[in-house]
């Protein structure tokens, strides 16, 4: 069973930074894609962030880029999202996502419907 299990959320200032990690099992890490979404109150869930199963592509959505970077430690199964510049419409729950295997690819990161196992979400809240 794929269990992904997110941590690093918490309350920040504006213009501070956060780490969010994505510990995974139940699934070959390096075999398929990992995405971070995140989701506001009365907003549906958007796509922040993608890696391809190599690590060697990524994808931003239009609010990350610049400020989000995402990576993965394919030994240690995790992924990360390192976010900086933070701005109060940034707060939201954080989920991250991986993908089903026979879906990845570089050009279907930012489609969500291509993850099929998805974490509990982690919280980040920026204050202005």
């Amino acid at each position: 069973q794929v269990q992904l299990v997110e941590s690093g959320g918490g309350l920040v200032q504006a213009g501070g930074s956060l780490r969010l990690s994505c510990a995974a099992s139940g699934r070959t890490f390096s075999s398929t894609g990992m995405g971070w979404f995140r989701q506001a109150p009365g907003k549906e869930r958007e796509f922040v962030a993608g890696i391809s199963r190599g690590g060697r592509s990524t994808a931003y959505g239009d609010s990350a880029k610049g400020r989000f970077t995402i990576s993965k430690d394919n030994a240690k199964n995790t992924v990360y999202l390192q976010m900086n510049s933070l701005k109060p419409e940034d707060t939201a729950v954080y989920y991250c996502a991986t993908q089903d295997p026979y879906r990845s690819s570089t050009y279907t990161l930012t489609e969500k419907g291509t993850y099929d196992y998805w974490g509990q979400g982690t919280q980040v809240t920026v204050s202005s």
